[in-house]
């Protein structure tokens, strides 16, 4: 990956500066316990529609004891819904679609780089690039850890209606 590809390099943002945490969260996104797989929003630019988090993999997440014996590894359907998490907290947050509550439409063009174990923090950067108020929103998502790349793509956001 070229550097004009990575949505925001990391020394434009301070990872120990931290604008939203685990509550805060909570108070837009709606996921909990196990779910919740965001720890922080360390970056917001609304005007580059383009968020940062992160999720610290401990050696307590629910994935651990079997995903894999011997040699846990974050599950890639766990990365994707960590991005899913940031882009719909972002877009929640701003009212970007025009609904509550936003929930994956898609996944493309998602591709797998490299591991997240425990004891990583692994980041996670999304940015917007097209919108449909009150049909979809696409982002391009990328993961880091220790600033290498592990996971890309695409993912879609659709108004969910509230229950």
């Amino acid at each position: 990956m070229s550097q004009k590809d990575i949505i925001l390099p990391f020394s434009e943002f301070d990872p120990n500066r931290v604008i939203a945490d685990r509550e805060e969260i909570q108070k837009i996104n709606p996921q909990r316990h196990e779910m919740q797989q965001l720890d922080a929003i360390v970056f917001e630019d609304l005007d580059r529609r383009i968020c940062v988090g992160y999720k610290d993999a401990t050696p307590n997440e629910f994935w651990v004891r079997g995903h894999m014996p011997d040699m846990p590894l974050m599950p890639g359907v766990i990365m994707c819904e960590a991005a899913a998490q940031l882009a719909s907290y972002f877009a929640s947050r701003h009212d970007l679609l025009g609904s509550p509550l936003i929930g994956l439409g898609g996944l493309e063009e998602v591709r797998f780089r490299n591991i997240v174990v425990p004891g990583k923090r692994l980041y996670l950067m999304t940015e917007q690039i097209k919108i449909r108020r009150g049909a979809v929103i696409v982002c391009r998502f990328q993961g880091y850890v220790d600033e290498q790349i592990v996971v890309e793509g695409q993912i879609k956001g659709v108004p969910l209606p509230k229950a």
